[in-house]
């Protein structure tokens, strides 16, 4: 009978490693003592601290070192021999388990950022995030808790809580002129879950194409993909979404900003709203209009929602990302009767639906007039940010064309043609601390002036005179650098 091969032994001093690793745990109370042991070991060999093949001391070595009975070590010894962490041969000791991998150290943070580095960031899509109205919301949570019936807090109405979709009815009414039903509102996880349902749905229809704006939001093609139908890009004009290239794609849905165009500005004006819908009932066909950022008008009323002039046809929606704060994840949409039940039901095995009490606080903050209130805020601060970019603009940009301004959280600023070439020119923002992207990131064809899209929402009054002096700088210092170059 043949002796089985005794295990490497690893060069560290196990005895020493292990009484470090496990000492804080050793004095845990008594009662709680056996489970900390179990865990800090566990916790060690899962960690890397000690590798596969390192072999522990005895059993009545490592309880004098620690202080505690053997038996506590015995039994842990054998309970992560059971769960497979260790293993342990009759007359040759305990070991690491060579089956276990060290599992990487802490938790990465993969949610989207912004430039670091940079002195001042241009880059549009957030809100001042500063501003939300924590003590009112806090309110709102702590009086939702209170009052929520017990069988609330189980699985929810996939379409959103009854008071969450009242309140919203009757907030797109009052706010947007949406036609609505709080029984064909969906409440969702934002605007993109709005629209990946709607993807899936449509797919499943035989739809495996859907048209989208260009220039517009870069997220469709992957969105779209996840869902099934590609996306196809469409031309805009001065009047919004090009309609000749529209009818003659083919698609029979089409993702629009028509109240405030991304990235443009641009609202879509009456005509072309019209002929719109005049394609969507010709080709029985929907508008989806992502109403991204319709509460924010500075210099009139706001353009009314697409979709009250055509419930059938156009599915609505939006969310409060840019309202409130996109870390929410709280958003709606208002669909056409004939969609209504193949959404509810994609929507219910998609996520079991949104959180109870964050619905909840929403249909209170909305209800007692916290939500008016907080965008009545905003609308001054971001309109006294607005009026300092557009001042600055023309103070250390002269000759600079900036449209898009009548609403939203962003301005096109079109620098006068003698700055360039582009790409050198956006080159000596990054280096001079400005974050900013062209026109031309969201997919325009790129002109002979360069067109930047500034996001100043987030800014501060003093940053946003700031950033406009650092653009000014730099272009000048290039079209400086030019101009020496050309004479020698």
């Amino acid at each position: 009978m043949t002796s089985s091969p005794r295990p490497p032994v690893a060069e560290a001093d196990p005895p020493s490693a292990a009484w470090e690793l496990l000492l804080p745990a050793a004095g845990a109370p008594a009662r709680a003592r056996g489970r900390s042991l179990q865990a800090a070991l566990r916790d060690a060999v899962r960690s890397g601290r000690l590798a596969p093949g390192t072999r522990l001391p005895s059993s009545r070595d490592l309880a004098g070192d620690l202080g505690v009975s053997r038996g506590l070590i015995t039994e842990a010894y054998e309970q992560l021999a059971a769960e497979g962490y260790l293993r342990s041969t009759r007359g040759s000791g305990t070991w690491v388990g060579e089956a276990v991998r060290a599992a990487p150290r802490g938790a990465r943070d993969l949610a989207p950022g912004r430039p670091t580095g940079a002195r001042v960031d241009f880059v549009a899509g957030s809100p001042d995030l500063s501003l939300f109205p924590r003590a009112a919301w806090a309110a709102a949570q702590r009086d939702a808790l209170s009052e929520l019936p017990h069988p609330t807090l189980g699985y929810p109405d996939p379409r959103g809580l009854p008071q969450l979709r009242t309140a919203l009815a009757g907030l797109l009414a009052r706010r947007r002129g949406v036609v609505v039903d709080p029984e064909r509102i969906i409440v969702c996880s934002g605007v993109t879950q709005a629209v990946t349902l709607l993807g899936f749905v449509l797919h499943a229809r035989g739809q495996h194409a859907i048209g989208v704006e260009d220039p517009g939001s870069p997220q469709y093609e992957e969105l779209f993909a996840t869902a099934g139908p590609r996306a196809v890009r469409l031309p805009m004009d001065a009047h919004g979404l090009a309609m000749e290239a529209l009818a003659a794609s083919g698609v029979r849905t089409v993702v629009t900003t028509p109240s405030h165009h991304f990235p443009s500005g641009i609202a879509y004006t009456a005509g072309r709203r019209a002929r719109l819908l005049d394609w969507a009932r010709a080709v029985d066909g929907l508008v989806v209009e992502d109403d991204y950022d319709g509460d924010f008008r500075y210099d009139r009323a706001p353009v009314g929602a697409l979709q009250g002039l055509d419930p059938e046809h156009v599915a609505y929606t939006g969310s409060v990302s840019k309202s409130l704060a996109p870390g929410l994840r709280l958003g709606w949409l208002v669909v056409p009767d004939g969609l209504t039940d193949e959404l509810v039901a994609r929507k219910r095995y998609m996520d079991l639906g949104n959180p109870a009490l964050d619905q909840a606080a929403l249909a209170r903050f909305v209800a007692r007039g916290d939500y008016d209130r907080h965008l009545r805020r905003c609308q001054r601060a971001y309109k006294e940010r607005r009026d300092t970019l557009v001042a600055a603009l023309e103070e250390h940009l002269p000759g600079t064309e900036v449209s898009g301004i009548a609403a939203g959280l962003h301005a096109i600023a079109t620098l006068p043609g003698r700055y360039g070439p582009h790409a050198a020119l956006l080159e000596r923002f990054a280096a001079s601390g400005v974050a900013v992207r062209p026109l031309s990131h969201y997919g325009a064809a790129p002109g002979e002036a360069l067109s930047l899209v500034l996001g100043y929402a987030h800014l501060a009054p003093a940053r946003i005179a700031e950033g406009v002096r650092l653009l000014a700088y730099a272009a000048q210092e290039l079209d400086h650098a030019r101009v020496q170059s050309t004479r020698r």
